[in-house]
């Protein structure tokens, strides 16, 4: 089972992409339900093959591996959340495709059937929608 979550932005795929890894904490959403904990998270970056949540104590944690870095194509990367156990780990994967006005960016985050049934619900019902919108407002784009 996967959720899947796309937005146009007006810009080409590389640039796209740039923005996306380079600038997430530009852009990333910040609060009680988008960090693992939200009481020492300070920022969020893509560093040395990993996605890192950065604690103002100098430690971090890391939220994803990742697994494919094909810059204005695809990232795709390994993902767990402090909330889970570690075998619970998903797949996130984000393809950037030219469209006609720029490009448009698909967010999957597949495996979610290996989640408990609460947690699988909220991830279909939620999962993401907050994140693409930042990216996408960020981006300056519209949704599809």
């Amino acid at each position: 089972m996967s959720v899947v979550r796309s937005v146009e932005v007006p810009i080409d795929p590389e640039t796209a992409f740039r923005v996306f890894t380079e600038e997430i904490d530009e852009w990333y959403e910040r609060g009680r339900y988008s960090w693992n904990d939200p009481e020492r998270a300070v920022a969020i970056r893509f560093e040395r093959g990993r996605l890192l949540e950065v604690w103002d104590d100098g430690g971090a944690f890391e939220m994803g591996v990742v697994t494919t870095w094909e810059p204005g194509e695809r990232l795709a990367f390994a993902y767990r959340s402090a909330h889970l156990p570690p075998e619970l780990e998903t797949e996130v994967e984000v393809r950037f495709e030219p469209i006609a006005q720029g490009t448009r960016v698909t967010l999957e985050h597949r495996g979610l059937e290996r989640l408990p049934d609460d947690e699988y619900a909220r991830w279909r019902d939620r999962a993401w929608v907050p994140f693409m919108q930042a990216y996408l407002c960020y981006a300056g784009g519209s949704s599809s």
